[in-house]
């Protein structure tokens, strides 16, 4: 990956999370319950690697650090 391509990636990352927690937190307030269906589903998501940077569990890290920011932001 080039820097640019890098740089532009993080700009992605950046703001698909952004929409994506303003989203969560509309659901969330006009349809309490979403947060937590998202914390059940867990289980289920996974890293798609196939090489040794293959860490579903940090994924799930990652995902529940969100889903705790995003109850922390609407408290």
């Amino acid at each position: 990956m080039t820097d640019q391509t890098a740089v532009q990636a993080r700009r992605r990352e950046i703001a698909v999370e952004h929409l994506l927690f303003r989203l969560i937190e509309y659901v969330e307030a006009s349809q309490p319950g979403l947060l937590d269906r998202l914390e059940e589903s867990l289980d289920h998501l996974g890293d798609p690697a196939h090489d040794d940077t293959k860490d579903d569990e940090a994924v799930r890290t990652i995902a529940r650090k969100m889903i705790a920011g995003a109850r922390r932001d609407m408290a």
